[in-house]
């Protein structure tokens, strides 16, 4: 893949060019609204859909607190079951044990199920670099994979693709990775999906390796659930001789009686279906049915560090919907590239920034992202306040003196000073009066200018205040 999150511009640059893009922006626009719309007419339909939300947070935030516990329990489980659990402290770690396991099959090839934590880790790359190709076999991924691109959105990562440019994609890219697409493909939905269908069916009857990411983990059983709407999940879960699954240790939930909460909220809040069309679930192997191996990689990568913040852990309730961005002004105007991540959106604005930390520009950028709406919070199914998070990370990026913060720090430092010395303070009003002819109407730097390009500097009086009042109405209140 040609395109990497690596080295990416911060926010404000990147979505100062994708707004530019009026076939992005009208692409966005119209996916977004159809995603929500449908959206609230299926949460309507649950007259208690407020108490299944404080459900989901209360049972996130609670294993959450004993994740040590649970996750401990989960490996006894899957061990029991069959299974072979990894830990990976960080994408490096998770991209070496997948790489080795897929080696010691002797297979050159993988199938993959759509999967945030593969793409958070670059483990496509990672195996590319040992030999080592892995076909995406969800729709929309297929589409990023084979057009060179990159995931722009949760749930559906070509959204930024109109039926058009999908077609020429299909046609032109198709016989690189397999089987080339029909003679005189049409970008009607029907022919396009078929295209991808015939492409991607060798692969699965040929594929002796499968991987996947899971949307939760049970502790009690070892059980690992995934939901989706295409049936390409169902086939490399149970076709390859071997499945690898690598999942954010978030993704772990107590029971099976937690399970049924989520499997009401998640596909309301991210499909606008009632039920996912295909709910699978697996414990460890099983003689005759399924892979005969299963390894199980449980994936940190920051998430540790995250869970130490007391406001900025509940981003880690996220079960990955894509609520949020579909209601959000920013993700719609500016596109999911824009954030540099794998993870876009509101979501990826708090997210992102703790996993990988706020010292590079693009990431101390990202808590900026947001006009603070909060519409993502309204939307959320486990109730994640966005917003709060979003302010605190910003509070901790000005903390580090990022670049821009430092100058910001010393002006509140300076300022401080001044109004704690009420004799300077005045001089500097006398001063500013006196030159007021000669202030400029703009900021100067990049920053401030972009904020004064459409408003006005306030015009300084002839006078301070405080000169006036004691010329005026000092001798009223004496």
């Amino acid at each position: 893949m040609s395109g990497t999150f690596v080295g990416m511009p911060a926010f404000p640059k990147a979505a100062h060019e994708a707004v530019r893009d009026d076939r992005l922006r009208a692409n966005l626009r119209h996916a977004t609204h159809t995603i929500r719309d449908k959206r609230a007419v299926a949460v309507a339909e649950l007259t208690d859909w407020a108490e299944l939300r404080e459900d989901g947070k209360r049972i996130k935030d609670q294993t959450l607190l004993q994740l040590d516990h649970y996750l401990v329990q989960l490996e006894v489980a899957v061990t029991a079951a069959g299974g072979t659990v990894h830990w990976a402290a960080d994408a490096a770690e998770a991209n070496r044990i997948v790489a080795d396991l897929v080696k010691a099959t002797g297979e050159t090839e993988v199938v993959k199920v759509k999967s945030m934590a593969t793409q958070e880790i670059g483990l496509n790359e990672a195996l590319e670099a040992e030999g080592i190709a892995a076909y995406e076999t969800d729709l929309a991924e297929l589409i990023v994979q084979l057009g060179e691109d990159r995931p722009s959105h949760i749930l559906v990562p070509a959204i930024h693709r109109n039926r058009g440019e999908i077609r020429d994609i299909f046609a032109s890219e198709m016989g690189k990775w397999g089987r080339e697409a029909p003679e005189g493909l049409t970008d009607s939905p029907a022919e396009l999906a078929e295209a991808a269908r015939l492409h991607l069916r060798e692969k699965f009857l040929r594929a002796k390796v499968g991987i996947s990411g899971a949307n939760f983990m049970i502790a009690e059983t070892g059980t690992l659930v995934v939901v989706e709407s295409e049936g390409n999940g169902r086939m490399c879960l149970t076709l390859p001789e071997t499945l690898i699954s690598v999942v954010g240790i978030e993704k772990v939930v107590p029971t099976w009686q937690d399970l049924e909460v989520f499997l009401q909220t998640l596909p309301r809040s991210s499909t606008a279906e009632r039920m996912n069309p295909y709910t699978s679930t697996w414990t460890g192997t099983t003689d005759g049915d399924g892979p005969n191996t299963f390894h199980l990689v449980l994936l940190d990568n920051g998430r540790t560090d995250t869970l130490a913040d007391e406001v900025g852990r509940q981003a880690l309730r996220c079960i990955r919907c894509s609520a949020c961005l579909n209601v959000c002004p920013v993700y719609e105007r500016a596109g999911g590239h824009a954030y540099g991540s794998v993870y876009p959106g509101p979501i990826g604005a708090i997210l992102t920034p703790q996993l990988r930390g706020t010292t590079s520009e693009v990431d101390a950028s990202l808590p900026y992202a947001s006009s603070l709406c909060g519409a993502c919070y309204d939307v959320c199914p486990v109730a994640i306040d966005i917003p709060e998070v979003l302010v605190h990370l910003r509070e901790k990026v000005a903390d580090d003196g990022g670049k821009g913060h430092r100058l910001e720090k010393a002006t509140v430092k300076a300022a401080t000073w001044v109004l704690n010395h009420p004799g300077v303070l005045a001089a500097g009003e006398r001063i500013a009066s006196k030159t007021r002819a000669l202030h400029p109407k703009r900021l100067p730097g990049p920053g401030a200018s972009q904020w004064t390009e459409s408003r006005d500097l306030p015009g300084l009086p002839a006078e301070p205040f405080r000169d006036w009042w004691k010329k005026n109405r000092a001798g009223e209140h004496s």
